[in-house]
């Protein structure tokens, strides 16, 4: 069997170094149109034990990757400069292109070589038993058929920097300015780096003219709404332009050979943190329906997207209500700070108040009940 798999990110990467394992007889490739050591963004951030899905199923990947990991078990929200802690609520962090490099190297370690700079478009579909669109939420290959695909922007703008100062906590950091209002997702993913994601609503966007400013004026700009934060550390750009984040949606997940994996089948907001977690879940889902159809792909494709829909779709509902919640935040940031922090914890809807006193009982008992919040 021939497979053709279609981006070198994490869910691409991590399929091919299953499939390889679980069926040595295949014939795989993987090609990216990226060269090889270029990546969009900083850091790459876990939900709580989002890896412990590793650990019984394949413990070699899990001891690879632990070990570069930050991990930290409270969060910071900052409502116009008052800090409210939330412990128990765990996460934990890698830089991207660092993650990349791990599993690359595991993956050219099981023997199948990654052809970078490639273009898909040169390649023949029908000189493949199964083509794996792993290539992101403005993939090549899902554009070859019709997937019921649906592309849906956000309004909110939002730029990925870099920056030396090293967080304790994954902190949320909301600010006003005479613009309007702005967020910082900021936290460590190496001991000396921390991501650090600039946000706001698009009213706010056009009235502090970002519009009309550079990259770099634009770092320089988040540099001065964010100086308590940043304490006299600079902020560092990677591509760092404004973007709208896409919600991607999929109403077929395969047509004919072609599978969808990855933010090529369905994208979920950074701010729950799963967006990678999915992706490598994908892989497992994927690759264990290959490997109990064998031969017959179209059994095995059908299989894989009765298994994990119902699982997608979940986390997807709670990553829609998050970033819903965000779209909204300037509202929100009218209650006063420690209701503010419960509204926050409770955006996608997954941590009641039951939940949260079990979790975080220091939070809880400092008072102020959940607010209804505008």
């Amino acid at each position: 069997m021939r497979m053709l798999i279609a981006g070198a990110g994490p869910a691409g990467l991590y399929l091919a170094y299953l499939v390889k394992r679980q069926l040595p007889g295949w014939e795989i490739r993987i090609v990216e149109q990226n060269p090889r050591d270029s990546t969009f963004g900083f850091g790459v951030v876990f939900s709580e034990r989002a890896l412990e899905f590793l650990r019984a199923d394949d413990p070699q990947t899990y001891d690879r990757i632990m070990p570069a990991m930050e991990a930290w078990t409270d969060i910071t929200v900052v409502h116009r400069g008052t800090p409210v802690v939330i412990d128990g609520i765990g996460f934990s962090a890698i830089g991207r292109l660092k993650f990349l490099q791990l599993l690359r190297s595991q993956l050219e370690g099981a023997g199948v070589a990654i052809e970078f700079e490639k273009n898909i478009n040169s390649e023949n579909p029908n000189s493949y038993d199964l083509i794996v669109a792993a290539d992101g939420a403005n993939s090549t290959i899902r554009k070859t058929a019709d997937f019921g695909t649906t592309v849906t922007s956000l309004s909110n703008k939002f730029a990925w920097f870099g920056t030396t100062r090293v967080f304790e906590t994954l902190t949320q950091t909301f600010v006003q300015n005479e613009a309007g209002t702005f967020n910082a997702h900021h936290y460590r993913h190496s001991p000396s780096m921390s991501t650090f994601v600039f946000e706001c609503d698009a009213a706010t966007w056009a009235r502090a003219g970002f519009e009309r400013m550079d990259e770099a004026q634009t770092l320089q700009y988040c540099e001065r709404v964010f100086a308590d934060a940043l304490q006299g550390h600079r902020l560092v750009s990677n591509k760092s332009v404004w973007r709208n984040f896409p919600n991607v949606r999929n109403r077929h997940w395969s047509r004919g050979n072609v599978v969808l994996v990855g933010d090529a089948q369905r994208t979920a907001h950074f701010s729950i943190g799963s967006g990678t977690r999915l992706a490598m879940e994908d892989a497992i889902a994927l690759a264990k329906a290959l490997s109990d159809f064998k031969h017959d792909i179209p059994g095995a494709l059908a299989s894989f997207e009765a298994a994990r829909r119902p699982i997608v779709e979940k986390l997807v509902a709670a990553a829609d209500a998050s970033a819903g919640w965000y779209e909204r935040f300037p509202e929100h940031m009218r209650l006063a700070a420690r209701e503010f922090a419960w509204s926050y914890i409770q955006r996608s809807g997954r941590i009641d108040p039951e939940k949260l006193r079990k979790i975080a009982p220091r939070f809880v008992g400092a008072g102020a009940p959940p607010a209804p919040g505008p």
